[in-house]
Formats: structure tokens, sequence, C-alpha cells
């Protein structure tokens, strides 16, 4: 699995401007709108149900350095994946049956950056005729950044409603089962991340099929090709 640091190496030692440009446009995405964007719906959502924890950890917000992790981030430049801080939620502080509110702050993450997609995907149709007639190299550039946030912002989406520990999917999941399954499903989430790394590790195939794919297709829908 390589990550946009090794494609930024290889396009300089090719004299590749083009790849290591667009290795770059990836982490900007990522790592400063996509990520940032999903834990501040979870923060945002959390507080208007009632629990003030994210709030008092500073979460409430879009600066990207609340929300991004050092290691996560390091091994999204290194290997292609990596997350940002979970934000910290009481479920027995929100309003409502605690299991159902958090599993409408779980949502709001994943809803948050399909609206992403669907805003980016809009830029790109109204400013597309725009390009088309303008400088070469902007030309290029531009429409590949908002092609490439479209298509990010659905692969995080899609990637975190896989209903296992500690990704989003998981607490929706959790909030449809009869009791006795919302317990197992917190007690898989001591072990949740090693089963998670397993899965994308063993099963590559599906994990395409589940959510590689699914994303490119919306997003020729989205752009419209």
């Amino acid at each position: 699995m390589n990550g946009p640091l090794s494609q930024i190496i290889q396009g300089i030692g090719q004299g590749r401007p083009d790849i290591v440009l667009s290795a770059l446009i990836v982490v900007v995405l990522l790592l400063l709108i996509c990520f940032p964007v999903h834990e501040f719906a979870h923060a945002l959502v959390a507080t208007n149900l009632g629990d003030d924890t994210p709030r008092l950890y500073g979460r409430v917000t879009l600066n990207p350095i609340a929300h991004l992790d050092l290691f996560g981030s390091i091994l999204f430049l290194i290997f292609g994946f990596g997350w940002a801080k979970p934000v910290p939620v009481l479920p027995n502080r929100l309003n409502g049956n605690p299991r159902t509110s958090m599993a409408i702050v779980a949502f709001a993450g994943p809803a948050s950056n399909v609206l992403l997609a669907i805003g980016f995907a809009i830029i790109y149709r109204v400013t597309e005729p725009l390009f088309l007639r303008g400088n070469a190299s902007i030309a290029d550039v531009i429409p590949y950044a908002l092609q490439t946030a479209v298509f990010l912002n659905l692969i995080l989406a899609l990637f975190n409603l896989i209903p296992i520990p500690p990704l989003d999917g998981s607490r929706i999941l959790a909030a449809l089962l009869p009791d006795q399954g919302a317990q197992l499903m917190e007690q898989l989430e001591r072990y949740g991340f090693l089963v998670l790394m397993l899965v994308l590790v063993a099963l590559p195939t599906l994990m395409s099929s589940l959510i590689t794919e699914p994303a490119a297709s919306v997003t020729r829908l989205l752009l419209g090709y």
C-alpha cells in the first residue's frame, strides 16, 4: 500500500511535477478538509444533542490541528491509510435514547462527507466550462482537485459506514440491534481496530467492492461522465 509520500518521492525522482502535485492535492484535501469536517460534524451534532464534552475538548471547530492525529496522519502519508482523532462523546449525556442518539452522532460524520462530495461536484460542474477555455496548466490542476475531492469524501463516508468498531457504522448498527447484539458490539470494540486491520489486509478485494468501486461509480455520476 503506497501513500502520498512515496508518490511525491517517485515524482521528484522521475522529474514528474504532475505526480508530485497530484499527491500533494490528495494530502491537502484529506488532512485539511475531509478529516476535519468529518470530526467537526460528530462534535457539532453531539453538542446539539446535549453533550458538551466535544466543546470542552475544543473539537467544535474546523481547525485541522484540533482533529488531526499525528500517528494516523503519518501512517496516511506512508501507507495511504490513516485516521483523525476520535471526538470524545459521552452517550449518557446525549438527549433521548443513548444508543439512538449515539447513532445519530456517528452518522453525522459520513453524512458530512457525502454533502462535501456533492458540494465539490456542483463546483466542478459549474466551473468546468471556464477551465476548458482557460490556461492549460490551471485547466489540468483545479478540475483534478475537485474530482479528487469528490472521490475522497465518498471513500471516507463509505469506509466509516463499515460496521466494525471503532468505525461509525458499528455505532449505527448497535442502535438497530437488540440489547444482546449491542452489548456484543461493545465487547468487540476493544478488539475492533485489530479486526479492522485484518479485514483490510486479508480482504482487499472485498474492500474494493464495498468502498472503492461504489465511490468511483458515484463520483462519475455526480461529475456527469
